[in-house]
């Protein structure tokens, strides 16, 4: 089956949309951070804890995880923070 969409894997990280973790003091200075980034087709990378396991069993009603994602978790003050630099349409 073909999907409507596809991520494409030669994508690069063109920039990050809002602040990084460290100005949000979402990071302990260690080796992983949160982050979101727009790649250079216009898709969005998001860097998170991975908690697919955590939330399948309960997932809502429509809602699917396939075989190839991972659902992800990063602060809301992150993505508050991208606000401005995502465009409305």
């Amino acid at each position: 089956m073909t999907r409507a969409w596809e991520a494409d894997s030669s994508a690069t990280l063109s920039r990050r949309l809002g602040k990084s973790a460290a100005e949000l003091g979402c990071t302990g200075n260690d080796d992983g951070c949160p982050d979101i980034w727009e790649l250079d087709n216009g898709d969005i990378a998001v860097i998170g804890r991975d908690l697919t396991a955590t939330f399948r069993p309960r997932l809502p009603v429509g809602v699917t995880i396939a075989a190839d994602e991972q659902l992800v978790v990063i602060p809301r003050v992150m993505l508050i923070a991208a606000k401005s630099d995502i465009p409305d349409a």
